[in-house]
């Protein structure tokens, strides 16, 4: 685990998948291979991106154009970037963040926005801070909704309200785990299977070599770990271990 040192790694995927959990896992087997460690989210993490994180869990979006969304998003990652992972990656500890750039890709991918149009404009916002690695953590949406308590809806009897709302619905109110359930029930099961295939995209792109499966071309590793069928948290544990050290193997 040495060579973890000075390393960014972020865990992301659908709702419900554990990324937190994994997070803080790891970064509690980390310290006690006496590595110095730092954990972050995203949006928020520092106080001008909690305020931003505070502009985008208010319920009423309506009026928000989901490019002005966006450019928030990586507002947030930006004074993320330059107050917390930059410096402690300077300093040679290992970075573990809850979502990053990938959230984007995937959530307002199903939207309907480009991917690749996301993924070029974050540089203006992270530099060259792209993650070492990105653990996505796989689940099937209904799953993922069963462990978070959330009922899956699908377009019939939630279409009026959803519609109402579009625009606020159309960008990454899903990916908050403290926004209001009823945000998140307004959304149809159909957009998060979306997400996910979005998120399955990202393993399956080159790295500066090509456009993927997602038609984007995302700058950076990333590992894709099933926990649909996991006998719980442990178990995950274990296999991002794996991972870590196959990614990171000396």
């Amino acid at each position: 685990m040495d060579s973890l040192a000075a390393k960014f790694i972020v865990f992301d995927g659908p709702d419900g998948c554990g990324k937190t959990t994994q997070r803080d896992l790891l970064a509690q087997h980390l310290r006690e291979q006496g590595l110095d460690v730092v954990t972050c989210k995203d949006p928020g993490g520092t106080e001008v991106g909690d305020r931003i994180r505070h502009i985008l869990l208010d319920f009423d979006l309506s009026e928000m154009d989901v490019r002005c969304e966006a450019l928030l998003f990586m507002a947030s990652r930006a004074q993320l970037v330059g107050r917390v992972i930059q410096p402690a990656i300077e300093q040679r500890k290992v970075v573990l963040c809850d979502r990053f750039v990938s959230a984007t890709c995937a959530y307002q991918g199903a939207a309907g926005h480009d991917m690749q149009n996301i993924i070029d404009l974050a540089p203006y916002a992270i530099g060259d801070t792209w993650p070492d690695l990105t653990i996505v953590l796989d689940v099937e949406v209904k799953t993922g909704f069963e462990r978070i308590g959330r009922k899956p809806h699908h377009t019939g009897p939630t279409r009026r309200r959803a519609g109402k709302n579009r625009k606020r619905n159309a960008g990454q109110h899903g990916m908050f785990d403290d926004a209001l359930t009823d945000a998140m029930e307004a959304r149809p099961i159909e957009f998060h299977r979306k997400v996910r295939q979005n998120f399955i995209s990202l393993q399956n792109t080159p790295t500066r070599t090509g456009a993927g499966a997602g038609g984007c071309e995302y700058p950076a590793p990333v590992a894709l770990i099933d926990t649909t069928n996991s006998p719980g948290p442990e178990a995950v544990h274990q296999e991002v271990l794996r991972v870590i050290e196959q990614q990171f193997a000396t």
